[in-house]
C-alpha cells in the first residue's frame, strides 16, 4: 500500500486538472491503481474471462431496428463498470472534434458545466445513466458486475452497487451520505481499501452478509431469554414486550439515539446485584417515553413516544438473563439486517417455533425479487422520466422549473402506500421501505444540487401498512419499520438527530384477519356437546424420518361458527406486496375448521371451492388494481404476490382469468416467476412458489425461468439462482407463446380414453414391493384393488414403478 508522500504527490497531480481531456481517465485510472497497489490493465482483447481489467471494451446494444456499439471506459467482468464524465459525450463525438479541431473541443468541454452546478449534475447523471446500460449490455455474458464508478477524473468517484446479480437496481454505495470518494478521500485507509475491494473482491463488500451473521447470533441470544423468562411463569405477552423495550434500547445506544454505550454500561453496572435492574430499567423507559431527565443515565432523554415505552415495566432479573442482555447488548445493532431479524424475534418470543430459530427464513434476495418488479421498477421508470425533464431544463437555464419537478416527485414518493395484507414481521414492508430510501436519496442528492436544502419530508414507516393475524408478529413488524427507517435515517444524515418524538403511533400496522371479518362467533360443539377443534396452524414437530416440519396434531384449537361473516376491507394503497399463508384447498378444513372455511366462501361467493387459500388474496389485490385510476391517484398500481406453484394449475387458474381476460378492464401479468424455491416461515421447511405481479391494461410482461439453482454456504440463505428471461404476453398459465390454457377438448377424439385411477392422498400410493406384498401379481383378487399408477411424469421422466389402491372396477 502506499506512503504519505506517495498519495499526496498524486492529489496534488490531479485535483485542479480539471479531467478536461477524455484522454486522461486512461492514465488517472492507471495511476490510481498503482496507488492502490494494484495491477495496471490488460491489454484489450476479445476475451474477458482474465482477472485484470481493461479499457475500451466494446459493447452491442439492440435497438428496434439496428444495432450500435460502445464502448466502457474501463471494465472488469463480474466486478465493475467504470465510465468518466467527460466520455459521455466526447466518445460521440470524436470524430466530429477532429473534423472541427480546438475550438469544438473547447466549447464542448465548457458545455459540461463547472463542478456543482446543474450542468456538471447533468453530464454526471448521462455518465451514470450510461454506465447503468453498458452493465445492461455486458450482463448477457458476464453476469452484473455489483458495482458502477462514474468518474469527475482528479474530482471525484461515485459509486454505485447491485449485490443482486439479476439488475434490480444500482443504488448509491454504502448510502446517500457516503457514495462519493474525493481526491483528499484517499489518505484515509479505510477508502483506499474500499476501492482495493472493488478491484478484487466486490460481493465480499455486500452489507447483508456480515447483517445475516450479526443477526443470527442475536436471535440466539434472545432464544435463551424467552426460554429463561417462562420457565419462571411469566406470560409470553409480558415477556414480548420486556424484551422488545430492551432491543430497541440497544440499537438506540449505537446510533446515538441516547448516550453511546449508556444502556450497555447500565447493565454491566447491574452485574452482581440484577435484583435492582427492574426498578432502573422501568425508569429509564418511562423517561425515554416522556423525553425527561433519566436517572439511570444521568442524562435528558429525547422523547420517544410511540407505543413501545407506553408502557415502561420491566421483568426482575437473575445472573444468567443479565448477562444473556449484556451480551446482546455488545453486538452492533447498527449491523441488525431488519428483513430477517423480524421473523427471528417472533420466533424467539414464541416458544412453540423456538426450535427452528435461525435455521429457516425467507432470504432478503427473496423477497427483494418480488419487491423490485412491483414497487421499485414503476417508481424508477418515473424518477427516469424526471431526470430526462431536468436535464432538459437545466440545458436551457430554468433550474427553478427542474427543481420543482423534482420537489413534487419527492413529495409523491413520501406519500406513496404499500400494504402486505398478510405482513408477518415485516420483512417485505422493511425490504420496500429500504429501497424506497434509496431512491429517495438520489432525488434529494438532486434537489440539493439544484440549490434546495434538505427536505422536510421524507419516505418513513406511516407509508407502510401491514395486516397481520399474529399480533406478537404484528408487533415486531412495527418494531422491525422503525429500526429500519431510523438505521437508514443515521447513513444519510450522520449524527443529526430526527425530529421528536422518535417514535410515533402511525397505527399502520393492524392485527386482524386479512380476508373475513364477522359480527360474532361462537364454538362449535360435536353430537355430544363436546367443542370441535383443529391445529392451531403454529405448532409444528420433526417427522421422525425426513425431519421436516409438520403439523403438531396434538396442538389443538377451537372451531368456531360465524355470524355475517364477510370481506375484510384492506386500505388503500398504491402497491400491495406480500406472502400469503400457504393451505392448499383440500387441506382448508382440516387446518381452518368447518365453521371458518363455510364462512370464507359466503363472504366470497364468486371463488371457486377448490382455490388454495392463497387465491383469496390475489383476487382481493386484484380487484384493487382494476379500480386503478391514474389521474385521481385511486386505486393499486401494481401488486405482487407469493402463490405456491399450483397458481399455474387449472383449479388456481379460474381465479386469474376473469380478471385477465376481462374485455373491458383487463389486468396483465407484467411479470412471473413460475417455480422458485422458498423458505415456508410457518413451517421452516423448503417449498417451490410462483410469483406474480400485476397491473391494469394490455401490457407485455416478463417470465423468469430458472436456468440453474446452487444451495448457499448457510442453509438459511436460501439458493442462488440464475434464470431465462422471455417477454411477451403472460397467460395464467405463466407461460408466454400459445395460450394453451384457452384449448377445449376436441369432439373427435371424445371417449377415445379414460384418465383411470385418481388417487387423492398418499395413502392410496404403494410401491411395488408393499404391492406384491399385498398379493399383486400372484393374488387375482388383489389385482382389482391394486393397480399400476402412471401419469405424465412417469412418461416423460424416470418411471417411479407406483402402484394405486382404488375401488372394485363395475361389471
Amino acid at each position: 500500500m502506499s506512503n504519505a508522500p506517495q498519495i499526496d504527490a498524486f492529489i496534488a497531480r490531479w485535483k485542479d486538472t480539471g479531467g478536461s481531456e477524455h484522454a486522461n481517465y486512461q492514465l488517472f485510472v492507471i495511476e490510481l491503481t498503482e496507488l492502490l497497489g494494484l495491477d495496471r490493465p490488460n491489454p484489450a482483447t476479445d476475451d474477458d474471462s482474465n482477472d485484470h481489467y481493461r479499457f475500451e471494451r466494446p459493447v452491442t446494444f439492440a435497438h428496434t431496428h439496428k444495432r450500435t456499439t460502445g464502448f466502457i471506459d474501463a471494465y472488469r467482468a463480474g466486478h465493475f463498470v467504470l465510465e468518466t464524465k467527460q466520455g459521455v459525450n466526447q466518445k460521440k463525438n470524436r470524430a466530429a472534434d477532429l473534423a472541427k479541431g480546438t475550438a469544438a473541443r473547447s466549447q464542448r468541454r465548457i458545455g459540461h458545466g463547472v463542478r456543482g452546478t446543474a450542468a456538471w449534475d447533468d453530464t454526471m447523471l448521462k455518465a451514470r445513466n450510461q454506465a447503468d446500460n453498458y452493465a445492461r449490455a455486458v450482463a448477457r455474458e458476464d453476469g452484473w458486475p455489483p458495482f458502477l464508478m462514474i468518474v469527475d477524473v482528479g474530482h471525484v468517484i461515485e459509486l454505485y452497487a447491485d449485490f443482486s446479480k439479476q439488475g434490480q437496481g444500482y443504488n448509491q454505495f454504502p448510502d446517500g451520505n457516503r457514495y462519493r470518494i474525493y481526491p483528499d478521500d484517499l489518505r484515509k485507509d479505510d477508502i483506499r481499501d474500499l476501492l482495493c475491494t472493488i478491484w478484487t473482491d466486490p460481493y465480499s463488500l455486500d452489507p447483508s452478509l456480515k447483517a445475516a451473521e450479526v443477526t443470527r447470533d442475536i436471535a440466539a441470544h434472545l432464544a435463551e431469554l424467552g426460554k429463561s423468562f417462562e420457565g419462571q411463569g411469566h406470560y409470553s405477552e409480558t415477556v414480548a414486550r420486556f424484551l422488545m423495550r430492551c432491543l430497541f434500547s440497544m440499537f438506540a445506544e449505537d446510533v446515538d439515539l441516547i448516550p453511546r454505550g449508556s444502556f450497555t454500561d447500565l447493565l454491566r453496572k447491574l452485574r452482581g446485584h440484577p435484583q435492582d435492574a427492574e426498578h432502573a430499567l422501568a425508569g429509564l423507559w418511562q423517561a425515554m417515553d416522556k423525553g425527561e431527565y433519566a436517572h439511570a443515565l444521568l442524562t435528558k432523554v429525547k422523547k420517544f413516544n410511540g407505543g413501545l415505552f407506553r408502557d415502561p415495566s420491566a421483568l426482575p432479573l437473575n445472573d444468567l438473563q443479565l448477562g444473556l442482555l449484556i451480551e446482546a447488548a455488545e453486538a452492533d445493532w447498527k449491523q441488525v439486517e431488519p428483513a430477517i431479524f423480524g421473523t427471528l424475534l417472533e420466533r424467539a418470543l414464541d416458544k412453540r417455533q423456538r426450535h427452528k430459530l435461525g435455521a429457516h427464513y425467507t432470504p432478503r434476495a427473496y423477497v427483494q425479487r418480488l419487491v423490485t418488479p412491483t414497487i421499485i421498477e414503476p417508481l424508477r421508470e418515473d424518477w427516469r422520466d424526471v431526470q430526462t425533464a431536468v436535464q432538459r431544463l437545466t440545458e436551457d437555464g430554468k433550474t427553478d422549473d427542474a427543481l420543482k419537478l423534482v420537489r413534487d416527485f419527492h413529495g409523491k414518493l413520501c406519500e406513496t402506500t404499500v400494504l402486505d395484507p398478510a405482513c408477518g414481521s415485516g420483512n417485505f414492508l422493511y425490504v420496500a421501505l429500504e429501497m424506497m430510501k434509496r431512491l429517495e436519496g438520489e432525488v434529494t442528492s438532486l434537489m440539493i444540487e439544484l440549490g434546495d436544502t434538505r427536505p422536510l419530508i421524507t419516505v418513513d414507516p406511516h407509508q407502510f401498512l401491514g395486516i397481520e393475524l399474529n399480533p406478537w408478529a404484528a408487533n415486531v413488524a412495527e418494531l422491525v419499520l422503525w429500526i429500519g427507517y431510523l438505521q437508514w435515517h443515521y447513513r444519510t444524515y450522520g449524527t443529526a438527530a430526527p425530529s421528536e418524538p422518535v417514535l410515533r403511533d402511525f397505527k399502520n400496522i393492524k392485527n386482524a384477519d386479512a380476508v373475513l371479518e364477522w359480527s360474532d362467533r361462537s364454538p362449535r360443539l360435536d353430537e355430544l356437546g363436546a367443542p370441535v377443534t383443529v391445529w392451531d396452524k403454529v405448532t409444528t414437530s420433526p417427522h421422525p424420518v425426513t425431519g421436516n416440519e409438520l403439523p403438531d396434531k396434538s396442538a389443538r384449537e377451537p372451531v368456531f361458527d360465524y355470524v355475517s361473516p364477510r370481506a375484510t376491507v384492506w386500505p388503500d394503497a398504491d402497491f400491495i406486496v406480500g406472502n400469503p399463508p400457504f393451505i392448499g384447498s383440500k387441506n382448508l378444513r382440516e387446518d381452518l375448521g368447518d365453521g371458518y372455511v363455510e364462512a370464507l366462501w359466503q363472504a366470497y361467493p364468486k371463488m371457486p371451492g377448490s382455490a388454495d387459500l392463497v387465491m383469496f388474496w390475489w383476487e382481493k389485490a386484484a380487484l384493487a388494481a382494476r379500480t386503478y385510476d391514474a389521474k385521481k391517484g385511486k386505486g393499486t398500481r401494481r401488486f405482487g404476490l407469493i402463490t405456491t406453484n399450483s397458481l399455474r394449475q387449472t383449479f388456481n387458474r379460474r381465479v386469474l382469468e376473469p380478471h385477465l381476460n376481462d374485455q373491458k378492464n383487463p389486468l396483465s401479468l407484467l411479470f412471473a416467476i413460475p417455480d422458485h424455491p422458498w423458505v415456508d416461515t410457518l413451517y421452516g421447511a423448503a417449498v417451490r412458489i410462483s410469483m406474480t405481479v400485476a397491473s391494469q391494461g394490455q401490457r407485455i410482461g416478463m417470465v423468469s425461468s430458472i436456468a440453474s439453482e446452487k444451495k448457499e454456504e448457510h442453509e438459511a440463505e436460501g439458493r442462488t439462482v440464475t434464470f431465462e428471461r422471455r417477454h411477451g404476453k403472460i397467460f395464467s398459465n405463466l407461460q408466454i407463446g400459445p395460450n394453451l390454457s384457452d384449448c377445449v377438448p376436441l369432439s373427435s377424439n371424445l371417449g377415445l380414453a379414460h384418465q383411470g385411477f385418481k388417487p387423492y392422498g398418499l395413502a392410496f400410493w404403494v410401491d411395488e414391493a408393499e404391492a406384491r406384498r399385498m398379493g399383486y401379481g400372484t393374488k387375482p383378487n388383489a389385482d382389482m384393488f391394486i393397480r399400476p399408477y402412471i401419469n405424465g411424469r412417469d412418461l416423460n421422466q424416470v418411471s417411479r414403478n407406483r402402484f394405486a389402491l382404488g375401488n372394485s372396477p363395475r361389471k
